[in-house]
């Protein structure tokens, strides 16, 4: 394994052990509810709204501290509400909600329903289910004292969008008011961030190991998500596996392509453990690197250490973006066909939160980066030889004083896998 012995990356945020102990603070799960309430209630008031009303699986997981898996996530089919003053409602599929009553002891027993909207329409409009949501919704507004004062929705289905306008409620983007509240993380969100970065460590050491000539991408996708899932991972939202001829332009899907001796080959690992993701790019050689390849990956680590040290609170997104290529100096027509290369995004319950940094929008709209803030930055560089790349992505906590890198295994320099 090929790295530097003077400048590698080391971090102080911790990534403890995955048990509950009685000797060691590790993550408290109750001042973590708390937390993101507090934080909730305060986005909604600020946004102008008298409740949110949300089926995004992320938002209700930030509300109730609950989840029924990756299963439910494309069903629309768990809702939350939250007034600007009540406690959190959950309405959820069938069963789920008697386990919750059991189970999650932070919720009112009575706020831990059942209810369905239609899965995505399976069930038709006709039937009322959107008519009958939307009523309960009413009153419990009015109970709550917020009664025609806007109601914050995220992704519902139009029925749904419908039957509250049919019941007289004025809506308005929950997303937003949601995103505000989940910008900045407390001390448990960063250290379940740390936790689950950690787990992707040592998924890079098998990946380094297992990277031969004659291993199919997709085999060394199955090896990773068996180990992420036997390391404690909640969701493998997706793997990137790309190498060889596929590195340029970036397809963004793993194939079944074999692994060539000399081959380009870089990875990104979305999965989440407690709910909080992981967006963590590697790139290595098998065998040997051409200096071609070599200098491509150089390229990449120069620009992303120049984003990197620009991170500390004051700075803006702008000031980040500038320091990347423009979409034309690496091969691309536009920001928009680039989007996505020389690239910051927030890190949490979402793959995709706040800050969003890049040539596209930062310019003319800059955030201020704050104390709390987990975003990760990823740069990419195509090779001249016409087909390799580098890739390369680090995770990047905001300080009081600057920043702190979660993101460890080896990348101050190409890393050649079984070298010849």
């Amino acid at each position: 394994m090929s790295r530097t012995t003077t400048n590698f990356t080391v971090t102080s945020v911790p990534a403890p052990g995955r048990m509950a102990v009685d000797w060691e603070e590790r993550v408290d799960y109750r001042r973590l509810h708390q937390y993101r309430l507090g934080r909730a209630r305060q986005a909604i008031g600020e946004r102008g709204l008298g409740a949110v009303l949300v089926f995004d699986m992320n938002n209700i997981r930030y509300l109730t501290s609950t989840t029924i898996g990756e299963w439910a996530r494309d069903k629309v089919a768990r809702f939350a509400l939250l007034t600007r003053s009540g406690e959190p409602i959950l309405w959820d599929f069938g069963s789920a909600a008697k386990a919750h009553r059991l189970h999650a002891p932070w919720l009112k027993q009575e706020n831990s329903r059942a209810g369905m909207t239609g899965l995505r329409g399976s069930v038709a409009p006709e039937v009322g289910l959107s008519d009958d949501v939307a009523r309960t919704v009413r009153d419990i507004m009015r109970e709550d004292g917020v009664a025609g004062e806007p109601l914050g929705v995220d992704i519902a289905e139009m029925p749904m969008l419908f039957a509250l306008q049919k019941c007289g409620i004025k809506t308005a983007d929950a997303q937003q008011a949601m995103l505000d509240a989940r910008m900045i993380k407390s001390q448990d969100e960063i250290v379940l961030l740390s936790m689950s970065a950690a787990l992707v460590d040592g998924v890079y050491q098998t990946i380094f190991e297992a990277l031969k000539p004659g291993i199919r991408e997709n085999e060394l996708v199955a090896l990773a998500n068996k180990q992420l899932y036997d390391m404690g991972s909640d969701d493998v939202e997706a793997i990137n596996a790309v190498s060889g001829e596929r590195c340029s332009p970036h397809p963004h899907v793993f194939s079944d392509r074999l692994i060539r001796p000399g081959d380009q080959a870089f990875f990104d690992i979305i999965q989440s453990y407690n709910g909080y993701r992981t967006c963590y790019y590697r790139t290595f050689n098998v065998g040997r690197a051409t200096q071609s390849q070599r200098d491509a990956y150089k390229k990449a680590r120069e620009w992303i250490d120049a984003g990197i040290d620009m991170v500390k609170p004051g700075v803006t997104t702008d000031m980040i973006a500038k320091q990347w290529p423009k979409a034309q100096d690496f091969g691309f027509e536009s920001e928009m066909e680039a989007f996505g290369l020389q690239f910051g995004h927030g890190l949490g319950l979402a793959l995709h939160e706040r800050p969003i940094i890049s040539r596209l929008n930062s310019l003319e709209h800059p955030v201020e980066l704050k104390e709390g803030m987990v975003f990760a930055l990823e740069t990419y560089c195509p090779a001249d030889d016409g087909h390799s790349a580098a890739r390369i992505e680090e995770e990047i906590v905001v300080t009081a004083r600057g920043h702190e890198v979660i993101t460890l295994f080896p990348a101050e320099e190409l890393v050649i896998a079984n070298p010849y």
